[in-house]
């Protein structure tokens, strides 16, 4: 299932909403806004989030095939902002084989974000948790850990390059 195929042409409006609550500080559930350096702009790319919780540690669930997912990839670092905080954070993707906890742990942390997370993979509206931890090897997952004020590299993803 493609991405164009799984989003409602809603989500689009409804997320810019969402950003601009969220960088209000409204608190909507879990989410976070994510902004991550583009691939060939260098430029701040955000999106609405939420984050999932294990043992402490943070994690962000998504679709494949999404811009700031291939971004996250490229760049390996991004801000999470919820009101006025704004944290710099490493973006490690998760191996498929240690995705099943996280989804698993989505589905029950997260309730506003299953359909969406469904649709991505063909799952039914009424997914339960065990076809959620079966999907891990499609769902890219990425832990959220601390990161240095500055990115290392001068390329693309150069602080001094980037724009909110």
């Amino acid at each position: 299932m493609t991405t164009s195929q799984a989003l409602p042409r809603w989500l689009g409006p409804a997320s810019r909403l969402n950003l601009w609550l969220l960088r209000r500080g409204l608190r909507i559930g879990t989410q976070h806004v994510l902004s991550v350096p583009g691939r060939r702009t260098g430029l701040m790319r955000s999106t609405p989030v939420s984050l999932v919780t294990i043992d402490g540690d943070r994690y962000i669930v998504s679709g494949e095939g999404l811009a700031w997912v291939q971004n996250a990839r490229a760049a390996g670092w991004g801000t999470l902002e919820q009101g006025h905080h704004v944290e710099r954070v490493a973006l490690r993707e998760i191996t498929p084989e240690g995705r099943g906890p996280v989804l698993r742990a989505f589905w029950h942390q997260v309730p506003h974000g299953r359909s969406f997370i469904a649709r991505f993979f063909g799952l039914p509206a009424d997914a339960g948790p065990d076809a959620f931890e079966a999907a891990a090897p499609r769902c890219p997952v990425f832990r959220v850990d601390d990161a240095p004020e500055h990115p290392a590299s001068t390329g693309p993803g150069d602080s001094r390059r980037t724009k909110t």
